[in-house]
């Protein structure tokens, strides 16, 4: 009997297959009883029908408890009101593990406490809202992969082990590495992109990343997935045509394949459909002046916080950029806008609803002089930096990119409250188990 999956059902229809899963649930009404079946892909509603089945089956089906491993064997037909629009009547089912009532699994259909839920993450993910956020998820990496590898960037891993900060040390992870020598968790991988993209041209790095921020806010983990293009021979302008192109290319792929999804997490899929291109931009003078109009206390020179982030983006369906910050509050790279050298030419992306930056990038200093008093005014050691130096001294052009972290997009795509559940296994302030 051929093996199935349940999202590939209805291309079995009539048929007697079978399907390896999991009990996610049962109801029992006399001589019939419901379980439904989960597999990874979807969740089924079975019919097993007493007088179809033997006896000692039949009970031990209407008593299986939830999560139980099993095989069920049956034919496939249509039925509307059944979730995904199929059901299978049960023709034999083989249990491979049962579990025990003395032990059962401790995430009910009762309500539970987000720590309970938390310190439950391993199981937590079986459920079908949990499932939903991780299903778009995979569907956004693979709209970023496909984006880029669709329009000429090369992909390059970069390291996670670094002799230096990309974005200042505060935020640095350090890890004893061999002979006493102390190296960090990647924050970026862009300085390590600045190297291949005068290599390959257009070139991007996905992978992990860590910030040692003791923030508890709803958008920040310490650990956390970011893509980061990098191109040579690109001004800010190309840097946000760029990342305009991802955002819009992304949201349509999730719109498209992950609707039932999106459903699952009742999310407003209209807001995610008002996004369009061109988005709306304005220059950091114009941000806070609209802060300052909107009461908040925020004085030129300061950076803007996730309040001034979700009152900016308050007044826009789409995306907004916001460019030209000042230098102050950018990292040592950022090219200077040659009209005023006390802003740079960078450039963060706010999303709309109030989910904060997603995107932060810019043109990157390309001259070598300039590099250099950068590296000195942050304090940075030059010793680290000199491969990066050699950058500016063979072969130098005007050169740009930016990071997307995932977390916060695919918290925006599900509508979440909170970034915790958009990877499988977060890490935070005070979390790293399980």
């Amino acid at each position: 009997m051929q093996r199935i999956r349940i999202e590939d059902a209805g291309r079995h229809a009539g048929e007697s297959v079978e399907i390896a899963g999991w009990l996610y649930n049962l109801r029992r009404s006399g001589k019939i009883a419901f379980p439904l079946l989960r597999d990874g892909t979807g969740i089924m509603q079975c019919v097993a029908v007493k007088s179809a089945l033997p006896e000692e089956l039949f009970e031990t089906l209407r008593n299986l408890t939830q999560e139980s491993s099993l095989i069920l064997r049956g034919r496939i037909r249509a039925e509307q009101r059944a979730p995904g629009g199929y059901e299978m009547d049960v023709e034999g089912a083989e249990i491979l593990q049962r579990v025990p009532e003395s032990d059962p699994y401790p995430i009910t259909p009762k309500e539970h406490g987000i720590e309970f839920l938390m310190d439950h993450r391993h199981l937590w993910l079986r459920s079908r809202r949990q499932h939903a956020v991780l299903r778009v998820r995979h569907e956004v990496i693979k709209g970023i992969r496909d984006y880029f590898d669709s329009h000429g960037f090369t992909l390059i891993d970069t390291p996670i082990f670094t002799p230096a900060a990309c974005e200042g040390t505060t935020t640095l992870f350090e890890v004893n590495y061999f002979e006493d020598e102390k190296v960090f968790l990647t924050q970026s991988g862009q300085l390590y992109n600045e190297a291949t993209a005068m290599a390959f041209g257009k070139v991007y790095c996905f992978g992990p990343t860590f910030r040692a921020e003791k923030s508890k806010t709803r958008r920040h983990l310490t650990e956390f997935w970011m893509v980061e293009p990098e191109m040579a021979y690109a001004t800010l302008e190309d840097v946000k045509q760029a990342a305009e192109e991802l955002i819009v290319f992304v949201i349509g792929r999730v719109l498209e394949n992950r609707r039932r999804e999106l459903e699952t997490l009742e999310r407003d899929v209209s807001r995610l459909e008002a996004v369009r291109a061109p988005f709306p931009r304005m220059s950091y003078d114009e941000a806070v002046a609209l802060l300052k109009k909107k009461g908040s206390a925020i004085e030129w020179g300061g950076d803007f916080g996730g309040t001034d982030e979700t009152l900016i983006s308050e007044e826009f369906s789409s995306p907004v950029m916001v460019d030209r910050y000042p230098a102050a509050v950018k990292a040592f790279y950022f090219e200077p806008d040659p009209e005023r050298p006390e802003v740079v030419l960078g450039v963060d992306i706010l999303a709309p609803e109030g989910y904060g930056e997603i995107v932060g990038g810019g043109q990157r200093i390309h001259d070598l002089s300039l590099l250099l008093r950068r590296l000195e005014e942050h304090n940075l050691p030059r010793d680290a930096f000199n491969w990066y130096l050699d950058l500016r001294k063979f072969g130098s052009v005007p050169h740009g990119g930016f990071g997307m972290g995932v977390e916060r997009f695919v918290a925006w795509m599900c509508g979440l409250e909170h970034i915790r559940e958009t990877i499988a296994f977060p890490r935070m302030l005070y979390r790293t188990r399980p």
